[in-house]
């Protein structure tokens, strides 16, 4: 038999366990519901995509590749690479590969790979003017 005292302490121990992980996890929740939520920056990317594709080995998502036109050529092509979240646009771009094209992308800092690969989520697609 545990002396009273003793079983109080521990019961005393346990429950600050429990309050300070339920105050991480509340914490950790906030955190990601704000970087999800609020985009650290807005912008358009002009070029060719190269690729999109469906990967991750638990969460799923759609991952691809911009070729950036750039205005004085022959120089050495950047990339951009981007994440998409909503089938509608994934569509889009999928009509528009190999044509030149305008990805309007929002930046989110901070958020784990599960939301996507990289910071830049695509939010809308248009074909660029040639």
């Amino acid at each position: 038999m545990i002396h009273p005292l003793l079983s109080r302490g521990l019961r005393l121990v346990w429950r600050s366990l429990l309050g300070v992980l339920g105050v991480a996890v509340l914490l950790v929740g906030l955190y990601l519901t704000a970087s999800y939520h609020y985009s650290y920056s807005k912008g358009e990317s002009v070029g060719y995509v190269q690729k999109i594709s469906y990967k991750g080995w638990i969460c799923k998502t759609w991952e691809g590749e911009q070729v950036r036109a750039l205005a004085v050529m022959p120089a050495i092509p950047e990339k951009f690479a981007f994440t998409v979240r909503d089938d509608a646009v994934v569509d889009q771009i999928n009509a528009l590969i190999g044509q030149k094209a305008v990805l309007v992308y929002e930046q989110h800092k901070g958020l784990p790979s599960c939301f996507g690969d990289t910071e830049h989520f695509v939010t809308a697609v248009r074909a660029a003017p040639e």
